[in-house]
């Protein structure tokens, strides 16, 4: 098996206790196994610990007791000391309240971003540091370099499972005391190992969506937190075409859920979501995937997170991503003096969406990022008539 080329976990020649988070799943178990043939090397003492974040209410398939056995399981094997916390009271309080309130206000968060502000890189290093720990890990795809002086955050070297547009909002504390074992092997390395080393886990397929939800039908969970509202679903000339079950719960770019066809009058091409007015329950759809509906150039952005503490100028051109996997576009950002952000991009982008994250990179350094607030896509007449 290949050595961990990573840095050792050290500092200043002493030894660092370093507490691994494992959920259950592949990539965290290889996490751990790497820094556990570590500590065998250098003495650095590892524990695991697993954290659950949502309690099931044995309606969907979160799944969160077998994955505490597959967790327990990856210790018992890899001989490392496990606690498992429960997180359930902090992630309700520091993420899905506020994920309720964005969808609620019409926009689409992502609570990936706040999963890792508020508990991976928050509560779990305040959880890991009362056992005694100086760092913690996980299985992450992305790395962590010191810089000029300081820490930077580092794309994974697998650009298809890069996680670092998720761990935009980590500041310098956190990383300085994160290590991410896995962010500089591809998947399939990282399957092969453990394979090899023969964990639990090996074939266990990766987690998909949010926790939360599980298997369950996405509007029918919400719909136990935000009532179904029937409304009018309009095309872009304000025609009525159908009826919608709530516009909260649909997002710009959206196909799915519309049931929509054989409109008299209609060709026969796919609707999209192209807007939205919460406020009068009304959505507002076009035909095809290239309604200039769903394009905008310019974003406006809530006061962003950097990663360095502090923006690279007022005004600096640099790449960005508006969501995850989307490839690399080159913009230009300005920074207000009240930290808020506008951004103009070289080419159109296509149903940039509001309550998603706008994420800054110079080559392989992801220098922070900020919620979207509005776009200059351009509205439906119907729905500027009612604003």
């Amino acid at each position: 098996m290949a050595a961990w080329p990573a840095p050792a976990a050290r500092r200043g020649g002493a030894t660092v206790s370093i507490v691994v988070g494992v959920s259950g799943g592949v990539d965290s178990a290889v996490a751990a196994l790497l820094l556990a043939q570590d500590a065998v090397r250098d003495g650095a003492p590892v524990s695991g610990m697993f954290m659950q974040n949502w309690e099931d209410d044995g309606t969907g398939d979160c799944r969160a007791e077998d994955d505490r056995r597959d967790a327990v399981a990856v210790c018992g094997r890899l001989g490392l000391p496990f606690t498992a916390r429960n997180f359930a009271r902090e992630y309700w309080d520091g993420v899905f309240a506020q994920f309720i309130d964005e969808y609620r206000a019409g926009r689409t968060p992502n609570p990936d971003v706040l999963c890792n502000r508020e508990i991976k890189f928050r509560t779990f290093l305040d959880a890991a540091r009362a056992l005694g720990a100086e760092r913690i890990a996980t299985g992450h795809y992305a790395r962590i370099e010191r810089r000029d002086g300081r820490w930077a955050l580092l794309r994974g070297a697998d650009a298809g499972k890069d996680q670092s547009y998720f761990l935009h909002q980590i500041g310098q504390e956190a990383l300085a005391a994160t290590l991410f074992p896995i962010g500089h092997l591809p998947k399939a390395q990282v399957r092969a190992m453990a394979r090899e080393a023969a964990l639990p886990v090996h074939a266990k397929k990766d987690s998909t969506g949010i926790c939360f939800i599980g298997e369950r039908d996405f509007r029918s969970f919400m719909a136990n937190y935000l009532p179904a509202r029937a409304g009018e679903i309009r095309s872009v000339d304000g025609a009525r075409l159908g009826e919608h079950v709530g516009a909260y719960f649909y997002t710009l770019g959206q196909r799915e859920g519309l049931a929509l066809g054989g409109i008299r009058g209609r060709t026969g091409a796919p609707w999209y979501v192209v807007g939205k007015d919460v406020r009068n329950n009304v959505l507002y759809v076009d035909q095809g995937s290239d309604s200039p509906h769903l394009f905008s150039t310019t974003l406006d952005a809530e006061a962003a997170h950097w990663t360095a503490g502090a923006p690279p100028a007022g005004r600096f051109a640099c790449t960005a991503k508006t969501r995850y996997r989307q490839p690399d576009e080159r913009c230009e950002v300005a920074v207000g003096d009240d930290g808020r952000l506008a951004v103009r991009f070289e080419r159109p982008q296509r149903a940039v969406t509001p309550g998603q994250s706008v994420v800054f990179y110079r080559d392989d350094e992801c220098l922070g990022g900020a919620t979207i607030v509005a776009t200059d896509a351009r509205l439906p007449a119907a729905a500027e008539d009612a604003a």
